[in-house]
């Protein structure tokens, strides 16, 4: 993802991440690291898949509620 930030030199998060001129590689460095989350959160009760993005954030953010709790 770094690397595809890098890429970009110069332009705003807001021009990286407009959804018409998202470059293409920007787009594949998330879905890459999303692929690695979901991997990563399955056996947490994660899903394999998740129907969008709002879901997998809320999943993230429910398991971290959960482990800062524990604290």
């Amino acid at each position: 993802m770094l690397d595809a930030r890098a890429a970009h030199a110069g332009a705003t998060l807001a021009q990286l991440y407009d959804p018409l001129t998202m470059p293409a590689d920007l787009v594949k460095a998330h879905e890459k690291l999303d692929r690695a989350v979901d991997a990563a959160y399955v056996p947490d009760g994660g899903a394999k898949k998740y129907a969008s993005d709002a879901e997998r954030v809320a999943f993230l953010f429910r398991r971290y509620a959960e482990l800062s709790s524990l604290i």
